[in-house]
């Protein structure tokens, strides 16, 4: 088949597929929305693959993007909007957000993290298909439109969160993805309350832990405001918080041993060449 019978065959399908959802949204009859969601789970299933290295079955993600699909489909107005799929892709993401944000987190994140994690994931599975590599982590933060320590906080806290080992690779099903700790460099995770209270009670942290993972995680304070609250030094918070959260992921893990270096706090103050340096 020519490209010029492909294109024909692409304007034939965009005239049905108008048609029908505008039958649909003057008429509203169910059978005629059926069919419309038929000819677009392929989109459904194409975006609910984007999640599919956080941990849940593909279909169950591909039930939730259809779910998405059928909200797009019921909200539709065809006489204001630029076209189905760009209207249903927002909708069928957003769904899928939900799902993840409401439902999977075992280990509660604050929101704004919640969301970072899942706008970076986007982020990195169009960045690996347009390069065909894994980005770094600048390269991520360029196209989020956030900082290297934004993105490296959201990565290492999906990753205390879904409780597997840092030595794994974040995308599970493709070898060539390197493990989280080489790629990522340095800094805590990004629990909303880490220390909840099954966890801290099996680490035994000491007071000064449970108050900087307090500051940290609950109150959103800096490293450099929690040295000022609790009277230490940067660095001691620093040491404070990855001394926590390594108790923590051991307790929440079980048995299975964490090196407590692949967790450390962001270093602010320090220039970036010396950090490299160090």
């Amino acid at each position: 088949m020519s490209s010029s019978d492909h294109h024909m065959d692409d304007v034939r399908r965009h005239n049905e597929d108008e048609a029908l959802l505008r039958r649909f949204a003057a008429t509203r009859d169910t059978a005629v929305r059926d069919e419309i969601a038929t000819r677009f789970m392929p989109l459904a299933r194409s975006l609910a693959l984007r999640y599919r290295s956080g941990g849940e079955a593909v279909e169950d993600l591909v039930q939730v993007a259809n779910l998405g699909l059928i909200k797009a489909i019921d909200r539709y107005e065809p006489d204001r909007s630029s076209g189905f799929v760009a209207y249903a892709s927002p909708t069928i993401l957003g769904e899928l957000r939900h799902h993840f944000r409401d439902r999977s987190w075992s280990v509660r994140l604050p929101r704004s993290l919640q969301e970072r994690s899942l706008k970076i994931a986007e982020v990195e599975v169009e960045a690996r298909a347009e390069l065909q590599r894994p980005p770094s982590v600048g390269e991520v933060a360029a196209r989020a439109g956030l900082e290297e320590h934004e993105v490296v906080e959201a990565m290492q806290a999906d990753r205390a969160r879904r409780t597997t080992s840092l030595d794994r690779p974040r995308i599970q099903d493709e070898e060539e993805s390197m493990p989280i700790v080489e790629m990522l460099g340095t800094t805590e995770p990004g629990f909303e309350r880490a220390e909840s209270e099954m966890a801290s009670e099996r680490a035994e942290l000491r007071p000064k832990e449970r108050q900087a993972l307090h500051y940290r995680f609950h109150a959103g304070m800096t490293q450099r405001e929690i040295g000022e609250e609790i009277g230490v030094s940067q660095m001691q918070v620093s040491r404070l918080l990855r001394s926590a959260l390594g108790k923590l992921l051991v307790a929440v893990r079980g048995d299975e041993e964490l090196d407590p270096a692949v967790i450390v706090a962001e270093p602010v103050t320090e220039p970036r060449a010396n950090r490299h340096a160090a």
